[in-house]
């Protein structure tokens, strides 16, 4: 992490989320200062309590003394409610801003830099890193606001008794400074060591949920509960240093109190017996320095309270620091409509080429298959035409237009995709087709009935308000893919993209989809990858990849007839018995 995402830290959390609320906190630092000013009146009163009540016996001023007693208790009782309840309101809307505005930005990062982070990694710091607002506005804010008043005014009182017993009172004062600077650089260690495990933690069990099936087949819970258990044997450790950090200035101030009482006491105590001073001035001295005791306590939590919430705040500002590298052009061209051409197209993951001057053309209107062995770059084209990477060098282009020239959201309009893996969220039916989309009934209908899920939907009592489930999980295979193609027919966009849509569903399903799937194809450019060749034999032009270039292309009948790569593969695929491969004319 770098050092700028530390500086500054409370400038930008002003700047970005507590400064709307400013209102809101001038209120509360009122509540807080009247809730701190408090403890020097009470300390004050102690005078006249003993002087003139106890000692003197004057009983007018008992009743006096007790109802300005009382006033105070009742101020700091209302005060402290009114100043939390107004914390808690800012603070909580700060957080949840800070969470919105986060999980927007990381969506618009780039996708090779989500293939850098974890989802364990970016759950972490947008569920938890975001809440160090709350520690600010508890524990650094309350501490400035009502703390510091509250030191301020025993500190009157102790001058306005004797300035020397004062003195004498923070003689320990000076052993606070190096240990406390020495403590600070210890918990900013403990404390980054502590969120970067937490993180860790989160990653791993990001992972075992998501692959749980997998996990269970290959019986390796207790291979991922032993990696767990380490991670979570290392927290507890990180945890523990941090919180002796934390606890180190609290225990100094301790000592310096402690000192400060004892001389105290041993100097005061002198002239007091000595009739230089009354008992009431030594009371309220006494309490005033008692009472403070709590507020100094809490100060020197701020030190580490701060440095604990500063590395949070560090960590989310290196996140929105992060700007993505695929952007739309500062005078973006409308999208083009025709042809889909790549020319001499390259692209390499670091030193690892991918596409080696790939050279295509999709026509308008016709179905186009890409073909091939795995690591061809088939997939690599559909990331390219939509902008989720950028290719080194080489032209894109829809139309005449090319990709790079169109504003970016209204480029990924022009698509709509069938992956393998439909993306589904755990939310109805209904939800997961429209995706926040207005459309008329007759619409939704026919898209329904164009996608074959009104075949299915019908069989359930919740019928379109049936959870889809984590990820899908309710519904099988087909009816997921289905589900996605109804999806695709509202997007109603005209460049279709069906990536390996039906290649993990068993023959009826599969057919079924296909058949939803020439539905949605028909009046759209589409482009299909597919390693099964029984869903392309009636594409309109088939290419075939190898090493990041287009090395074949025709129709089926063509590419089996020049018995070339093509053909092999289809009798590789189809070479016993119903499936042996159909003779070339």
């Amino acid at each position: 992490m770098s050092d700028n995402a530390h500086k500054g830290s409370f400038g930008w959390l002003w700047r970005g989320y507590l400064r709307p609320h400013w209102p809101a906190l001038v209120l509360a630092g009122i509540f807080m200062a009247l809730e701190g000013s408090m403890l020097g009146f009470l300390s004050y009163m102690m005078k006249p309590m003993f002087d003139t009540v106890f000692i003197e016996g004057d009983g007018s001023a008992l009743w006096l003394v007790g109802s300005g007693i009382l006033a105070i208790f009742l101020i700091r009782a209302l005060t402290s409610v009114g100043q939390k309840l107004i914390l808690a309101r800012v603070t909580s809307a700060a957080i949840y801003r800070m969470k919105t505005r986060l999980t927007a930005h990381l969506m618009r990062l780039d996708t090779s830099w989500h293939g850098r982070n974890p989802p364990g990694a970016l759950i972490e710091r947008v569920s938890n890193d975001t809440t160090a607002v709350r520690n600010v506005g508890n524990v650094v804010i309350t501490g400035l606001g009502r703390d510091v008043v509250a030191l301020i005014s025993l500190l009157a009182v102790v001058l306005w008794i004797d300035w020397q017993w004062t003195l004498v009172a923070l003689i320990g004062t000076p052993l606070l400074v190096a240990p406390t600077l020495l403590a600070q650089r210890f918990i900013r260690r403990a404390t980054t060591q502590d969120r970067q495990l937490a993180q860790s933690m989160t990653t791993r069990l990001d992972e075992v949920f998501h692959g749980i099936n997998p996990i269970k087949l290959n019986r390796l819970e207790e291979y991922q509960s032993h990696r767990f258990d380490s991670l979570a044997h290392q927290r507890v450790k990180a945890e523990v240093r941090a919180q002796v950090g934390r606890a180190t200035v609290p225990a100094l101030i301790d000592v310096m109190t402690g000192i400060g009482f004892f001389a105290v006491l041993v100097y005061g105590g002198r002239e007091i017996i000595g009739g230089e001073k009354t008992v009431g001035e030594f009371m309220s001295f006494f309490t005033a320095m008692a009472l403070a005791f709590e507020p100094l306590r809490r100060l020197g939590q701020i030190s580490g309270a701060w440095q604990a919430a500063k590395i949070s705040i560090g960590r989310v500002r290196e996140f929105f620091d992060t700007t993505p590298s695929l952007t739309s052009p500062a005078s973006p061209r409308a999208p083009g409509t025709g042809d889909i051409t790549f020319e001499d197209v390259r692209l390499s993951y670091g030193d690892a080429p991918v596409l080696n001057g790939l050279t295509l053309t999709a026509r308008a209107g016709e179905t186009t298959a890409l073909v091939g062995p795995s690591g061809a770059g088939k997939s690599t084209v559909f990331n390219l035409l939509t902008r989720l990477v950028d290719p080194n060098s080489g032209r894109i282009s829809i139309g005449d237009v090319p990709v790079a020239e169109m504003d970016l959201a209204a480029l990924r309009n022009q698509f709509s995709m069938v992956s393998q893996e439909a993306l589904l969220f755990d939310d109805s039916l209904r939800e997961n087709i429209l995706l926040g989309q207005d459309v008329s009934d007759a619409r939704l209908q026919a898209a329904l009935k164009a996608a074959h899920v009104a075949d299915f939907v019908k069989d359930f009592p919740e019928g379109l308000e049936t959870p889809a489930g984590p990820r899908g999980s309710n519904l099988s295979g087909g009816q997921r893919q289905r589900i996605a193609i109804a999806r695709a027919l509202l997007r109603d966009s005209p460049v279709l993209l069906l990536d390996e849509a039906t290649s993990a569903l068993d023959t009826k399903s599969e057919a079924v989809v296909q058949a939803a799937l020439d539905q949605l194809s028909q009046g759209r450019t589409t482009l299909v990858i597919a390693h099964r060749l029984s869903t392309v034999r009636k594409a309109d032009r088939i290419l075939v990849m190898t090493a990041g270039r287009v090395v074949e292309q025709g129709t089926h009948e063509t590419l089996l007839a020049e018995g070339g790569i093509y053909a092999e593969l289809y009798r590789l695929q189809f070479a016993e018995g119903e499936n042996a491969p159909i003779s070339a004319p």
